[in-house]
C-alpha cells in the first residue's frame, strides 16, 4: 500500500520535474527583449517587503524579508524599486551570535548584508505602509521616503511575514493592519491605473482571512497565503527540532511557507518557472505532510496571473548556487507553532542560563509573565463570549469576510484593550471573538459592561495598552 508521505513525494516530483505548458505559461517580457527588472521601454518591477515584527525571537520574520531582497536583488531589481520594511532590531542584537549577520537557513549564508533600510524602528508603521503602497510621499513620516511610484505596466510584488490573526496583521509599531483598510489601499490602487498587475504573498496565522470574502477578482491581483483563514503559520528551523540552526542560535530561522517559496526561487532560473509552479510546490512543502503540523496554502483574487512566469515579479535571475539549500522539499519540517516561537527562544535561553543565577530568576520570571497574561487573555476573552454571544458563530457562511462591520471590530478591540490589557501578538488568534460580538449586533455598551466584569479587577502592568499601544 502507498503511504501518504510517498505519495506527497511522488507528486512533488512530478510538479518539479514537469516542464512548464507552453500553452498555458505567459512567456516574460524580457524572452521577447521588451523589459528588464530595471524597467526597459515597457515596465519596471517594483517590489515591497514587510517584517511585521520586532524582538530577537521574532528573528525569522526579519530574515525571511533579508532572504527575499536577495532573491530580488540577484534578479535584477534596483534598489531603488525596493522598499524594505524593518525593525531593524536583530543583525547586532546581543543574542545573536553573529552579529551583523542573520541566516534564513541552517547553513545559509548571510542574507542582511545590502538589504536598504527604508523604514526601520518607528517607521515601520501601518500609515507608512499604506502611504508607500500609494505613492503618498506627503503622507510618509521618517525613513527613506521612498514608495511606490509606479506606472500603468508596471508590476508590483509584496510579501509580508509576522505574526497575524482573523482579519489582522501584525506590526512593530500600533496600530496593526486590518483587513479592510489593507484591501481598500488596494483597491485605490487600482482605481488610479497605476500597475499592470500584482502579486502578494503573505506569511502569518488566519492569513487568508485577510483576503477572503474582500479581495475582488478583477483587480489584477494574485495572491497566495501562508494558511488559510482558520488556522496557524508555522515557524521552522527552531533549536531542537528536525533542521535545526547552528547550535549557538537560540531562535527560529525562517518560517515554513516563507522558506518554501524562497528556497525554490533560489533552486529555479526564475524565468523557467510559473507562480501557478512555485504555488503548488509551496503548497505540498508548507502542508508538512500533516495538518497538524502544517497549515494549507491559499491563493486569491485573479487567478489567471498564475500562468505567468514568476521573473515578472522577482526578476530574472539564475538559480543560486551560492546558498545552500538541502532538498527540504521531501521531509518533514520541524515547524512551531508562531504564537510559541518565542517561547522556544525563551525557554532556550532560560536553559543555557547558570542554575541559581540571578539571570536565570530573572528569565523565569519573564517566561512565567508571559505564560499568565496568555491564560489571562484566553480565559478573559472565552468569558467575555460566553456573556455577549447567543448565536453559533460558525453558522457564518463560508468565504465571507470575518466581520460586516469593520469600525465596531476595532471599537470591540478597543474596550477589550482598555479593560483588559493589550492583546499582543498571542492574543490576536481572538480577533474572530470580537468579530462574531460584532456580527450578532452587540452594542459597545454592551461589550464595556462585559469587560468591566470580567476584567474589573485585573492588574495589566506592562501589558497595559498604555505603555504598548492600542492594536486597532
Amino acid at each position: 500500500m502507498v503511504t501518504w508521505h510517498l505519495f506527497l513525494k511522488f507528486n512533488l516530483l512530478l510538479l518539479i520535474f514537469t516542464p512548464p505548458s507552453l500553452e498555458g505559461a505567459r512567456f516574460p517580457c524580457q524572452l521577447k527583449g521588451s523589459c528588464s527588472a530595471q524597467g526597459g521601454k515597457d515596465s519596471i518591477i517594483w517590489a515591497v517587503l514587510v517584517a511585521g515584527s520586532n524582538g530577537y525571537y521574532n528573528y525569522r520574520h526579519q530574515a525571511d524579508v533579508c532572504h527575499a531582497y536577495q532573491i530580488l536583488k540577484r534578479g535584477g531589481l534596483q534598489d531603488e524599486h525596493i522598499i524594505v520594511f524593518m525593525y531593524d532590531d536583530i543583525a547586532n542584537h546581543e543574542s545573536n551570535p553573529k552579529p551583523g549577520v542573520i541566516i534564513n537557513h541552517p547553513r545559509g549564508h548571510d542574507v542582511y548584508n545590502g538589504v536598504p533600510k527604508d523604514y526601520t524602528g518607528d517607521s515601520v508603521t501601518t500609515t507608512n505602509l499604506y502611504a508607500v503602497l500609494l505613492g503618498d510621499k506627503k503622507s510618509v513620516k521618517g525613513g527613506s521616503g521612498k514608495v511606490v511610484d509606479s506606472k500603468p505596466n508596471d508590476r508590483i510584488f509584496i510579501y509580508y511575514s509576522d505574526h497575524g490573526g482573523p482579519g489582522t496583521l501584525g506590526m512593530p509599531n500600533l496600530p496593526n493592519v486590518y483587513a479592510k483598510d489593507f484591501i481598500e489601499v488596494l483597491e485605490k490602487k487600482h482605481a488610479a491605473g497605476t500597475y499592470k498587475e500584482m502579486v502578494i504573498y503573505v506569511e502569518s496565522c488566519e492569513s487568508g482571512s485577510i483576503f477572503e470574502g474582500l479581495l475582488k477578482e478583477n483587480m489584477n491581483i494574485y495572491v497566495t497565503t501562508a494558511s488559510n483563514a482558520e488556522e496557524n503559520s508555522w515557524g521552522t528551523y527552531c533549536p531542537g527540532m528536525e533542521s535545526p540552526p547552528p547550535p549557538e542560535y537560540d531562535t527560529c530561522l525562517g518560517d515554513l511557507y516563507s522558506v518554501a517559496w524562497m528556497e525554490d526561487s533560489d533552486r529555479q532560473d526564475s524565468d523557467g518557472e510559473t507562480l501557478e509552479q512555485q504555488y503548488k510546490k509551496v503548497k505540498v512543502r508548507t502542508y508538512n505532510h500533516n495538518s497538524s503540523e502544517g497549515s494549507h496554502v491559499m491563493e486569491y483574487g485573479t487567478k489567471d496571473i498564475r500562468l505567468e512566469s514568476i521573473s515578472l515579479y522577482q526578476g530574472f535571475g539564475a538559480s543560486n548556487n551560492n546558498y545552500y539549500i538541502a532538498d527540504d522539499t521531501l521531509i518533514s519540517m520541524g515547524v512551531v507553532n508562531q504564537r510559541d516561537a518565542d517561547l522556544v527562544f525563551f525557554q532556550r535561553k532560560y536553559e543555557k542560563m547558570m542554575d541559581g543565577s540571578q539571570e536565570k530568576t530573572n528569565m523565569l520570571k519573564q517566561m512565567n509573565d508571559i505564560k499568565n497574561h496568555r491564560s489571562h487573555l484566553d480565559s478573559s476573552v472565552d468569558a467575555i463570549g460566553v456573556q455577549l454571544l447567543t448565536l453559533n458563530p460558525q453558522l457564518r457562511a463560508k468565504g465571507k469576510p470575518i466581520v460586516d462591520d469593520w469600525k465596531c471590530l476595532k471599537s470591540m478591540v478597543r474596550v477589550y484593550e482598555t479593560h483588559c490589557g493589550a492583546l499582543t501578538e498571542y492574543g490576536m488568534k481572538h480577533m474572530r471573538t470580537f468579530a462574531n460580538i460584532c456580527n450578532q449586533k452587540v452594542t459597545k455598551e454592551a461589550m464595556v459592561a462585559a469587560s468591566l466584569d470580567v476584567c474589573g479587577q485585573h492588574e495589566d502592568g506592562q501589558w497595559s495598552p498604555l505603555k504598548m499601544g492600542y492594536s486597532a
